[in-house]
This record gives C-alpha cells, sequence and structure tokens, in this order.
C-alpha cells in the first residue's frame, strides 16, 4: 500500500516552518515593535499552530497520496480542509495588531477594505472553488505539479477571505454584525452544494485522470466520484451550520450581558477582533 506511507514534501514542511517561526516571533519578542505590549493567549496560538498542522496532515502522508495518485473523494476531505477548516483557525489564532504593518500601505489598505467586503469575499471564495473544479481545468491540474500548488494555495487564500466578515482580527477591516454573519454564512456555501450535487449526480466520470486511477478499496470511478461529491455536499454546509450555531449563541449571550449586568450578576466579556484603535493610513 503506497498510499499508506507518510511522505514528508519539502517544500510543505519548508514553508510551514517559515510560517510558524514568523509567526512565533511575531507574537514573541517582536510584539512590542510590532504594536503590542500584551501577550497572545495560549488558545490562540494553539488555533493558529493547529491550523498549519492540518496543512502540514492533508498536504503529506496518506491523505496526499490518496488525492493526488488515487480517489478523487479523498482530494474533497483534501479540499475541505484547506477552505474550510485551516482558514478559520488561522484567523482566530492571528492578534490584530500582527497584520497592521501590511495596512500601513494605502494601496494594500484599500485592495485590503475591497476583497474583505462580504459580497466580493464570497464572490471570490466561490469562483475559485467551482473553477478549479471544472473538468478541463481539474484535470490539467492533476497532471500539472506547479498548477496543482497554485490551486492549493488560491484554495487557502479564497476560504480565507471567505471567513473574514466573520472573523476578522482587524477592527479596520471590521466583522460583520452577529445577524449579518449568520445571513451570510447562510448563502457563502450554497454556491459549493451546487457544485456537489452536479458531481453527486452526473452519470459518467467527469474527471479523466480518477478514471484512469489505480483502484483502491473496491470503489470503481464513478462511485469514487459520488463520494466525492457527497462529501463535498454533507460535510461542508456542515462546517457553515456549526459556525451560525456558534454565532448565534455568542449572540445571545452578549445580549443577556447588560441584563446580568443591572441585577448585579457576573459578566463576562464578549470577544472582539483586537487592533487597538489604529486607524488604516
Amino acid at each position: 500500500m503506497e498510499w499508506a506511507s507518510f511522505d514528508v514534501h519539502g517544500e510543505v514542511a519548508l514553508g510551514l516552518g517559515l510560517l510558524a517561526t514568523a509567526y512565533l516571533l511575531g507574537v514573541g519578542p517582536l510584539r512590542r515593535r510590532l504594536g503590542s505590549a500584551h501577550r497572545v493567549a495560549p488558545a490562540r496560538v494553539l488555533a493558529f499552530l493547529g491550523g498549519l498542522a492540518v496543512v502540514f496532515v492533508a498536504l503529506n502522508g496518506p491523505l496526499h497520496e490518496l488525492s493526488d495518485r488515487y480517489l478523487f473523494s479523498a482530494h474533497m476531505v483534501q479540499h475541505l480542509l484547506l477552505t474550510l477548516v485551516v482558514p478559520p483557525l488561522l484567523l482566530v489564532g492571528t492578534p490584530g495588531w500582527l497584520l497592521l504593518p501590511i495596512l500601513r500601505s494605502r494601496g494594500i489598505a484599500r485592495t485590503a477594505q475591497l476583497l474583505t467586503r462580504p459580497l466580493v469575499a464570497a464572490a471570490i471564495y466561490n469562483v475559485i472553488l467551482a473553477a478549479w473544479h471544472l473538468p478541463v481545468l481539474y484535470d490539467w491540474t492533476m497532471r500539472a505539479h506547479g498548477l496543482h500548488i497554485l490551486q492549493h494555495l488560491m484554495f487557502m487564500a479564497g476560504g480565507l477571505l471567505m471567513w473574514w466578515p466573520v472573523l476578522s482580527p482587524l477592527p479596520e477591516l471590521p466583522r460583520l454584525p452577529p445577524l449579518g454573519q449568520m445571513l451570510y454564512l447562510s448563502l457563502a456555501g450554497v454556491p459549493m452544494v451546487l457544485v456537489a450535487a452536479l458531481i453527486t449526480l452526473a452519470d459518467e466520470v467527469l474527471y479523466p485522470f480518477y478514471a484512469e486511477a489505480p483502484r483502491v478499496w473496491g470503489l470503481t470511478p464513478l462511485a469514487d466520484q459520488r463520494a466525492g461529491g457527497v462529501i463535498m455536499w454533507v460535510p461542508g454546509p456542515l462546517v457553515f451550520l456549526i459556525a451560525m450555531t456558534v454565532v448565534f449563541f455568542r449572540w445571545a449571550r452578549a445580549e443577556a450581558e447588560p441584563e446580568d449586568s443591572a441585577s448585579g450578576g457576573p459578566t463576562h466579556p464578549v470577544e472582539a477582533p483586537e487592533g487597538g484603535s489604529h486607524g488604516i493610513h
């Protein structure tokens, strides 16, 4: 079983190692120079490093081998991890002040303001997702390693944009209000469901690469394709539903806190994006 070996790709390990090092330096020894004297909560650090760990697992070892050589369904698992799991972990783990130096450029700041608008962010994410699943482009990606790397980078970048209106760490590029977040999350995943339905309900194999791939686990190419479509169709929207539930209960708790305060009961601070009072220059 060649796919069961845990091969590590040097470029992935190097890239993740550099990113982890830069992050730990930023939230550690360099944080005062970057605009904050406050320590980053351990839970945030774990979230960020956890996001990098998910990338490592997705792009190395058995899942990567199954995705790249054998199963379309395994590739869909990989894509969901890169778009719906990694980006929120990275955003939760990133304090706003760590990003402020990047926004000191007026051009970058204006571009960021445009790209993180909810409609723009959701549209970019869904166009990226849909385009890369077109049979011609998808099959080309599977046969060109450099293009495949670009695909994965675009998935993660699109995922970061899509999650930004819900998890932004910067008041300069703000989150939507809670009700807006729930509406946004209910709509942002709809195009993915449509793509998943087209893949699942197709009567023929859409991706020639997987039609020619060695078979494992007794799955025919069409059964594998339908399994991949179902993976997009069910667990994907479930992530959005879980996020909506979290937003709702945080909103309900925040609404209840003024009453607790007025009655002399305990209050708890509501999590807010970090970034201080800095403006975008």
